[in-house]
């Protein structure tokens, strides 16, 4: 008889002894029970990989043989004090003594104590300095640590040392899709499933990045796949009532939200979700509970405040709306649309001056200049804070800026991005420190670094701004070409280029972008319409041009820009007394 010789099934580091201390059998072989331990491991069954390895230990193999594998173990089954009391002393084998320190990093880092995580790592790489897995959690602990950039590199490594690991693929297509947008993540996707087809969790992050993309085909064939491995797996019934609200039912999307499980309820994506079901579904005081928990959540959200500010206003609760918006609503950096909603409220209670105010700033032309965005604690507390915290230094640098000091932001801002220097967060605040003192080709410089690990919306706008600013328009256009290939769902993205196309006078391509810009969350916008009108007036659509200056001049009537459009079209069109009117409502408007 001989005994099998199947390389392991894992780490290369395991035992030889340990297979040696497996059964061995003739005929049709079956697996070990380091074997199952190890398919089990793999597949994320901790309990199923605890019972093969308690079967090893009852066979007299020494526990330190079994440490690093039996806290794995406890570890995937969340029990966290019993995986410590494998891990915590470190007391591997010399050929486990690389895979145990590993397994530590991710105990520790799953209890939250980064720096302990960090030096559990450190002992692994000296016994397993080439593992793919190591270097893939190495880069995660980076990132939540705020050396971002420092992650990037590390996930470089990863898919270096392991050019079919699936893990490594995952995470770097999550990067990518973080630096490069959606379109630009999906090889990666793609590789990662080519080599691990069945792993539920990187479907799961594919379907996703497939409908933010507007492919519901495609995603809603991966999330069927999702539902053959494990139907019972938590993130299903939210990918399908993200399907069902995009295909309008959202009735249905409501009732699989309810069976979605309560933890994966409080997450912002589904609370995102859950308030817009609510919404469309009528029913405004759910959907600005959901609303309100996510603003908590994540209060320098501006999608969140104004979702939060709409689903208030459709329930009819103007005092609610007034009290929590109009500090906001006075803010240089307030949109024309929450102004208009708040004065409509005040209209409501009577108010009509307070209503006056609101919809003359409403009116009043966009600026493209930059506008700090005040942080939620006032200046004069951060200052006295002894808190170099992220959150405190974001509202110690917007104070600086709206007080009108911005080299002191500047210094502020400076000292938190050489604490942190690979944070796409520090990288950003100090390009907004910069841009306020006057130094725009710092800030670029800033804002690149940012860009080139995490490129949000939000930041693509101050670049393109600075950019223009710095009379560099084509690279302004060019940035923003990138992010909209990228990020094609984008209205506002799809609207700015509609402008730079109208400037040049490229009128075709500018009707597609505005029609892809109104199809795609911009129907809302003023603006919009009135560009819509003026394009299709250039292309000789006469109706079109009026159907879009009306509806432009009903979302915004006190906006000069929509009236005096209006007015000139139905002059154009032979309507003369419409036309007399509106042109005295401009000059009563210029008084």
């Amino acid at each position: 008889m001989t005994c099998r010789r199947d390389p392991f099934r894992g780490p290369a580091y395991a035992l030889a002894l340990l297979f040696a201390l497996s059964g061995c059998g003739s005929g049709e072989p079956e697996l070990t029970p380091l074997e199952q331990a190890q398919l089990s491991l793999d597949n994320g069954d901790g309990l199923g990989a605890e019972i093969a390895l308690r079967k090893l230990l009852e066979q007299g193999v020494p526990p330190e043989q079994l440490a690093a594998y039996i806290g794995q173990a406890e570890l995937l089954q969340g029990q966290f004090a019993e995986a410590r009391r494998w891990l915590g002393e470190g007391r591997f084998s010399e050929s486990s003594r690389g895979y145990g320190f590993h397994m530590l990093g991710r105990l520790e880092m799953a209890e939250g104590d980064l720096a302990a995580a960090g030096r559990a790592f450190d002992r692994a790489f000296a016994s397993i300095p080439d593992s793919a897995d190591l270097w893939v959690d190495v880069a995660r602990l980076r990132f939540r640590g705020g050396e971002q950039a420092q992650a990037i590199e590390a996930s470089k490594r990863a898919v270096e040392l392991g050019p079919e690991n699936p893990a490594a693929l995952q995470l770097r297509a999550q990067l990518v899709r973080d630096a490069d947008g959606l379109r630009a993540s999906l090889p990666w996707f793609e590789a990662a499933l080519e080599h691990n087809p069945d792993n539920i969790e990187l479907l799961g992050e594919y379907a996703a990045t497939l409908g933010d993309l507007g492919r519901a085909q495609d995603m809603l064939a991966t999330v069927r796949r999702m539902a053959e491995i494990d139907d019972r797996y938590p993130r299903i019934l939210y990918l399908q009532s993200v399907l069902a609200a995009r295909a309008g039912k959202f009735d249905l999307a409501r009732t699989l939200l309810q069976r979605v499980e309560p933890m994966l309820r409080q997450t912002p994506a589904v609370l995102v979700l859950s308030g817009i079901v609510d919404m469309e579904n009528g029913n405004y005081e759910s959907a600005a509970q959901a609303f309100d928990r996510l603003v908590t959540m994540q209060p320098d959200n501006s999608r969140a405040r104004h979702l939060l500010a709409r689903s208030v206003a459709l329930g009819l609760n103007e005092a609610e709306l007034a009290h929590r918006f109009t500090d906001l609503a006075q803010r240089s950096s307030a949109s024309p649309w929450l102004r208009i909603l708040l004065a409509r409220a005040y209209e409501a209670d009577e108010e009509r001056e307070k209503a006056a105010a609101l919809l003359d700033r409403a009116a009043e032309p966009k600026a493209n200049g930059l506008h700090a965005l005040p942080g939620h604690t006032p200046l004069s507390v951060a200052e006295m804070r002894d808190d170099d915290s992220g959150s405190n230094v974001l509202s110690l640098v917007r104070g600086r800026i709206l007080a009108g000091q911005p080299a002191a932001a500047v210094r502020e801002a400076e000292a938190f991005r050489k604490r942190f220097p690979g944070s796409a967060d520090a990288m950003a605040l100090a390009g907004d420190a910069y841009r306020a003192n006057g130094d725009t080709e710092r800030a670029l410089g800033h804002y690149r670094g940012a860009a080139s690990i995490r490129r949000t919306w939000p930041l693509v706008k101050r670049m393109a701004g600075a950019y223009r600013f710095a009379g560099r328009g084509r690279e302004a256009a060019m940035l923003l070409e990138r992010h909209f290939a990228g990020d094609p769902g984008n209205a506002e993205a799809a609207g700015e280029l509609a402008r730079i196309a109208m400037a040049s006078g490229h009128w075709p391509r500018a009707a597609m972008l505005l029609d892809h810009a109104l199809d795609h969350g911009g129907e809302r916008d003023p603006s919009l319409w009135a560009l819509r009108a003026i394009a299709a007036r250039q292309l000789g659509d006469d109706e079109l041009a009026y159907d879009a200056a009306v509806f432009a001049y009903a979302l915004q009537p006190m906006s000069r820009e929509t009236t005096a459009l209006l007015t000139q079209l139905l002059a154009e069109y032979g309507e003369d007394e419409a036309a007399v009117a509106f042109a005295d409502k401009l000059r009563l408007m210029a008084r």
